[in-house]
């Protein structure tokens, strides 16, 4: 039987980088699959994908910070499938300046996108993930379900340049330990990752010229060096190590694992 075989999961920002290898991972191990990103092409491939390998997923494209989002998605899903199991709250970007050049919109869209997004997902799942929980246990039954959260070693650690996606990291991991406590009774694991320098568009050279929402994305040249030797391992992390630490907080074998944040850094933080 496969890891994850009857799992129905929701997987926002997962039409690229780390939640696209996240998705077909879990399809791979039996999941059936809502993909969710803004733009429809990266969206619909990662779907066709899937399919492809024999895997079952929809597409939901759509803004996440948008304020009917959370309910449509969640339709979407139970319409499709019928149940939700696995919640990872992946979509993001950066926008990063200096904290007395930072304006009110750039601090807010960080907030919106990494704080207010994963908990209006998370209320919005409350009828598939606690709810359902706790009628399982009333009946004698024990299921898990999990929620993993994306934060960053900026929200743990702090980041030049980052006041305001540091502190969305940061609130994550609040949200994240809150969540573990009110509902770890129900049988829903919530934990985090907080990575360190993942190889994906966000970390790529600024002179790539990566652009996400009208925004320019990515770490100077030169900066991005000196992070690479400032890893114990002198390497950043692969897009697939990233999501198979995701995977396992997803997985039956995190099922004693609750309110935890786990560092993906390559011994950054320790």
């Amino acid at each position: 039987m496969k890891v994850l075989e009857n799992q129905v999961a929701i997987i926002t920002g997962s039409g690229r980088g780390v939640g696209r290898a996240l998705a077909e991972m879990m399809a791979e191990q039996g999941a059936r699959v809502v993909i969710s990103d803004m733009d429809h092409e990266p969206a619909e491939e990662a779907v066709q994908a899937i399919k492809a390998n024999g895997g079952e997923a929809i597409a939901v494209i759509g803004d996440v910070t948008a304020s009917d989002f959370p309910k449509r998605i969640m339709d979407e899903t139970i319409g499709a499938f019928g149940k939700l199991d696995i919640l990872v709250n992946s979509a993001g970007y950066t926008w990063d300046n200096v904290i007395h050049k930072m304006t009110d919109d750039q601090f807010q869209k960080m907030l919106d996108i990494h704080l207010i997004a994963p908990f209006r997902l998370i209320r919005e799942a409350a009828p598939y993930l606690r709810d359902a929980g706790k009628a399982d246990l009333e009946q004698g039954k024990v299921n898990y379900r999990k929620i993993v959260n994306v934060s960053s070693l900026a929200g743990v650690m702090g980041n030049a340049g980052q006041a305001n996606y540091s502190s969305a990291k940061a609130g994550l991991i609040g949200l994240t330990k809150t969540v573990a406590k009110e509902w770890a009774a129900y049988n829903i694991n919530c934990n985090a990752v907080a990575f360190g320098v993942i190889d994906t568009r966000l970390t790529q050279a600024k002179e790539n010229g990566e652009v996400v929402n009208g925004i320019a994305v990515g770490i100077p040249e030169k900066a991005r060096q000196m992070f690479t030797q400032a890893i114990p391992q002198k390497r950043v992390g692969t897009v697939q190590e990233a999501a198979e630490s995701i995977f396992f907080l997803a997985s039956p074998q995190s099922n004693y694992i609750n309110g935890h944040v786990i560092n993906i850094s390559g011994g950054m933080y320790t």
